[in-house]
């Protein structure tokens, strides 16, 4: 009879990462342990080369003393991509797609998990805006990363950024000028501040997918790129509040990479634009 073959063992690397795991959520209530294992690894490692630690054990026991270090660690397990109205055509669709509905309800719940720095956020407030609906709207703009939220609060956007922006906005639908959102604070500023009529209907917090509860009930949640760098049983979790928080009838917003396949949520929900990621709660 054939030898059985045993699952290949764990690195001592791949143990000292759970571990490392393990400590910050003890040590800091921060849950990274179902996060998608590859991308945690890279992650990590790009840590340790940015720390200058030599191990991961080394990383640990920094970062169980000395809360600047983990501070330092949460920026670089949580390193945001983001830009103004990236995949353009997410944010085409929700305006031919939903934002038809959303005029039928006299003020709006909007929720937009894990937020980064913020571009996501003024992208729809924009939107919102140019769609008569930003006055009746209040969004939730959330992450676990308070550097983040920070810089999401100040309401900015790279100069050098606002020819890119622009195209993704005309890409979006949009058909006027993105310079007109937002101003230089003097003319040798290397950013240009949002109108504060936008940022007024936003509201900035921490929260964790992983560990926190669902928001109070919503008319539409963008939770895009996102959840690719979870594992299935994190993603499963954060579904299961999106379906919580959304009202009867109500939208989720995905990211290009994500999808509802083979989630226990995914008979919630039926397709409104299926190549943008975009559902609506059956």
């Amino acid at each position: 009879m054939p030898a059985r073959l045993s699952p290949e063992a764990p690195s001592v690397q791949d143990l000292e990462i759970r571990l490392l795991m393990d400590a910050v959520y003890a040590r800091y209530s921060h849950d990274f342990r179902d996060y998608s294992a590859a991308s945690q690894k890279r992650r990590v490692l790009y840590a340790l080369e940015q720390m200058q630690c030599d191990s991961v054990s080394a990383l640990q026991g920094r970062v169980l003393r000395d809360e600047s270090a983990f501070a330092r660690l949460l920026d670089l397990l949580t390193i945001p991509f983001t830009e103004m109205f990236r995949e353009p055509e997410f944010f085409l669709a929700l305006r031919r797609q939903v934002v038809p509905v959303l005029h039928t309800y006299p003020s709006l719940k909007i929720w937009v998990a894990g937020c980064a720095t913020g571009e996501e956020v003024y992208s729809l407030a924009i939107l919102l805006q140019e769609e008569g609906l930003l006055e009746r709207s209040l969004i939730y703009a959330t992450d676990i990363n308070p550097a983040a939220l920070e810089r999401a609060r100040q309401g900015v956007v790279a100069r050098a950024d606002l020819a890119h922006c622009q195209r993704n906005y005309e890409a979006a639908g949009g058909t006027g000028r993105f310079v007109s959102y937002c101003t230089a604070s003097t003319p040798s500023s290397d950013v240009a501040q949002f109108d504060r009529a936008l940022g007024r209907h936003l509201t900035f917090a921490d929260h964790s997918l992983a560990t926190d509860h669902v928001f109070s009930e919503m008319h539409l949640i963008c939770c895009r790129n996102v959840l690719i760098y979870f594992n299935r049983t994190l993603q499963d979790r954060a579904l299961g509040l999106f379906t919580e928080s959304l009202c009867h009838r109500g939208f989720l917003g995905l990211g290009s990479k994500e999808s509802l396949d083979f989630s226990a949520h995914g008979q919630a929900y039926e397709a409104v634009a299926a190549r943008e990621r975009l559902f609506r709660k059956r």
